[in-house]
């Protein structure tokens, strides 16, 4: 029997469909799916089956000093035991093994751990590798065709990042979160990769705070040419004898907007034309497709989880690549012909097949491990795919087209005028030719018009406008440019940069997009610059990036480069030397900082956001235990403090982030305060006890905001119904005949036509009955994949699960979310 091993279930899936021709049957052993075939065996495992660890004896945080991380031992034990035990179990019966694993660095890595566990099981089974960089039905053939050998050297660069990471990362944080005594859940992460990027984010936002801006004018006028009127803007010459369009002194700005006013006519100085040749882009690496797919509105975690699935479902190539430069073998007419059976492309591809000659850009990186980000001749449909999916493989399609298309021509149009002693310019731009705009509708090729005019004609001046304006402060990273910036200093690598953004905001470090640090960021990063700035330093980072491409190449061993970033790390252990009360103390003010909403109604001190045991959020007094005030928070979501201030109670707002359902829950005293005041509305007997002890069914607002049918016995019976958090509920005279309930309607000013709830018990049967995973917020078709894989097949199942248990099972979901998504099916 052949044992064929996969990164990933859906991988396993697609390559047993494709090498036995759909006739792979599927058996389920230990919870784990086994394709198999004419005597071929295939599984698929979660990523990394096997983790890096110190032992046992140095789990305990309070009885090891962080500092003797540095040069603890590490250990390998598996993390996914049930897939170890079915490939252990397979491989024992194996008479050879393939390693079907991704082509990259972290792929070459778990391809390593599954020829370990293979050999623990089967020590003299032949074991190969084969490598493609897309599933599809010719790749696959063509590499189990020419099977290779593992790269154990590409293999040891990534388990030295998983070292150094562990060490690094375990080390400084548990020095931190025991110096800000911030344990459990809630302690302080920090990273290799992380913290430097933190300290990029924290940097643009020093400048964005230290910003002065400076007042300045612009001036604008209308000219007309028989009745076709355009806009031009005032410049002069500065002491360099350069145009400049700012005016700086508001005296000079006034008068030159005297002289507009009083100028009835402008006569043309000069008129240039010239032709601009608008190249067309060049093809995708993960970078570039990242800052594409941010244009659209995906953040860089998001598209790359898209990618990955398109990808596995063999319609792209492989989406982690530097590559920009496409390879020889690659035929872009055949590759058309195939893309042309897409009526949605079709269009854009016959434009392409007119050519005289299909010559395909170069960017500036040619690599030999994967081809450019392109789509692959295996089509899908658009019902194949969720509405995310289908819009980043056509930009995946279309940035293909791009990059066989013609350059665009562009002809620029300046004027010049003078109105008396003002001179003023107008700028048009005409698309004479469509060139790659044609079939990549995503850069911009609006025009400008300029009507023809000749030196030395009159023009109407009319309209004339003077703005007062202000310099503006550098803005944020987005997350593409940031990503563009950890490329361009070598911190991190195309794999993992989206992941280091993604862990910035599930540890609380950032929030918004573009991302915005928060307190506790800008104190973590304080902290380290004062008392060790190696750990926030792009160019340590860096030069550790290298070593492990030094590893990949056999230039450098493991052993050698994770002993030079202990003694790195030792190093920062002494710098820190005795700092770390100050550093605590610095941070504990921080996590205040961030959570302080504003005083206390009872006793003055300060109202914080505080988290229970029990993962529930609500507003506490910092005078606790002393005083005992607290406010509720919704349910859904995780409270963000804002900058707005209740103008009554002097409290900051609170945005509850959820999603596509985030929400402004405002001033919780005000919420509960209005909470108080509103009347509960009876509609009907409680079903659980009215006949019993005469409980009713009332609409009652909750001080966390939220709405519900409840029992007006409550505690004493919890029954309760969910009800929509915005618009007026009217009570119709209509009844439930099964419920003898009221039909409610929902009066929302964001809808047009008013909601008709009906019974809320019916509504609430109803709509539990229907309700499937992809009806929860951020659950899409491949995301419902997983966690079906996982043995989460269903809205109760979701309900029941343990979110640290799915988060371990289910590649790229946090645990976190796996909460978020628990809440709203609940």
């Amino acid at each position: 029997m052949e044992l064929i091993i996969t990164e990933k279930d859906n991988a396993a899936r697609r390559i047993a469909d494709i090498l036995s021709g759909g006739g792979a049957s599927t058996e389920r052993s230990g919870g784990v799916n086994v394709y198999e075939w004419g005597g071929r065996r295939c599984i698929g495992l979660s990523g990394h089956v096997v983790g890096v660890d110190f032992p046992p004896e140095y789990s305990d945080w309070r009885d090891v000093e962080p500092a003797e991380l540095a040069h603890a031992p590490v250990t390998k034990t598996p993390t996914q035991e049930s897939i170890v035990n079915v490939l252990k179990r397979l491989a024992a019966d194996a008479d050879s093994a393939v390693i079907a694993t991704d082509y990259d660095r972290e792929g070459e890595l778990i391809g390593k751990e599954a020829y370990e566990l293979v050999r623990k099981a089967n020590d003299d089974v032949p074991i190969s590798r084969v490598r493609f960089s897309s599933i599809t039905e010719n790749e696959v053939q063509s590499a189990f065709a020419d099977p290779d050998d593992l790269d154990f050297d590409l293999a040891a660069a990534g388990e030295a990042r998983q070292i150094v990471d562990l060490i690094w990362g375990a080390a400084l944080t548990r020095f931190l979160s025991l110096s800000a005594r911030q344990v459990g859940d809630d302690f302080i992460s920090v990273g290799r990769v992380q913290s430097p990027t933190l300290k990029l984010i924290v940097d643009k936002e020093r400048e964005i705070e230290a910003f002065d801006p400076e007042d300045y004018w612009e001036l604008f006028a209308d000219l007309t040419k028989e009745e076709t009127a355009f806009e031009a803007q005032y410049f002069y010459l500065d002491e360099e004898d350069t145009e400049a369009e700012r005016v700086w002194d508001e005296g000079d700005a006034e008068a030159a907007f005297a002289t507009l006013r009083e100028a009835a006519s402008a006569v043309v100085e000069s008129v240039r034309r010239r032709t601009r040749t608008d190249d067309p882009p060049a093809p995708f690496n993960t970078t570039q497709f990242i800052r594409a797919a941010g244009s659209l509105g995906y953040g860089a975690g998001r598209a790359m989880s898209i990618a990955e699935d398109l990808y596995t479902a063999g319609y792209i190539t492989y989406p982690r690549t530097d590559n920009t430069v496409y390879p020889e073998d690659l035929d872009p007419a055949e590759l058309l012909d195939a893309l042309s059976a897409q009526r949605d492309f079709a269009d854009s591809v016959s434009l392409l097949q007119e050519l005289d000659e299909l010559e395909a850009t170069r960017g500036d990186e040619e690599t030999t491990d994967h081809p450019p980000i392109h789509p692959t001749s295996d089509l899908p449909s658009k019902s194949d795919l969720s509405e995310d999916e289908w819009e980043l493989y056509e930009l995946v399609v279309r940035r293909f087209f791009a990059t066989l298309a013609e350059p665009a021509e562009w002809e620029h149009l300046r004027v010049v005028a003078a109105a008396d002693d003002a001179s003023l310019k107008a700028n048009g731009r005409r698309l004479l030719e469509e060139g790659y705009h044609a079939v990549y509708p995503y850069f911009s090729a609006d025009e400008n018009h300029v009507p023809d005019v000749e030196e030395g004609e009159e023009l109407a001046v009319s309209d004339p406008r003077l703005e007062a304006k202000q310099t503006q402060p550098p803005r944020r990273y987005g997350q593409s440019r940031l990503i563009e910036t950890m490329e361009s200093l070598g911190v991190g690598t195309k794999s993992t940069r989206h992941n280091t953004i993604e862990k910035l905001y599930d540890r609380g470090y950032i929030e918004n997009d573009p991302p915005r640090p928060t307190r506790l960021a800008m104190a973590v990063v304080e902290a380290a610059e004062e008392y060790a700035d190696l750990v926030v330093s792009e160019e340590m980072t860096a030069d550790l990036e290298a070593d492990m491409t030094a590893i990949a190449e056999g230039e450098k061993t493991l052993e050698e480069v994770t002993e030079e970033s202990r003694e790195i790390l030792e190093r920062i252990f002494e710098e820190l030397g005795d700092s770390r009360e100050e550093i605590g103390e610095h941070l504990r003010e921080s996590l205040k900082a961030d959570k302080r909403l504003g005083p206390c109604p009872d006793c003055g001190e300060d109202l914080l956001v505080r988290r229970s045991r029990q993962g529930s959020y609500f507003v506490g007094c910092d005078g606790y235990p002393e005083c005992r005030f607290t406010l509720p928070l919704p349910s859904t979501g995780e409270p963000v403090v804002l900058d707005s201030e209740c103008e009554e109670h002097g409290l900051n707002e609170v945005k509850m982030l959820a999603g596509r359902s985030t929400f402004v829950h405002g001033c919780p005293l005000c919420a509960a305060e209005e909470a108080a005041e509103t009347e509960d509305r009876v509609i009907g007997p409680c079903p659980e006890c009215g006949e019993a002890h005469g409980g009713e069914l009332a609409i009652r607002k909750l001080q966390s905001g939220s709405r519900l049918v409840g029992c007006t016995r409550y505690p004493d019976c919890e029954y309760s119904l969910p009800l929509p958090r915005r618009g007026d509920i009217e009570i119709t005279d209509d009844y439930c005949e099964e419920h003898d309930l009221p039909e409610l309607i929902v009066h929302d000013e964001g809808s047009e036509e008013p909601w008709e709830l009906g019974c809320p018990i019916c509504n609430y049967e109803e709509y539990r009955a229907r309700q499937g995973l992809d009806d929860i917020e951020g659950i899409g078709s491949k995301t419902k994949e997983k966690l079906s894989a996982a043995g989460v097949e269903s809205v109760a199942d979701l309900r029941e699960a343990d979110a640290e248990a799915v988060a371990d099972d289910v590649d790229g979901v946090s645990a976190e979310r796996v909460r978020d998504w628990q809440a709203k099916a609940d």
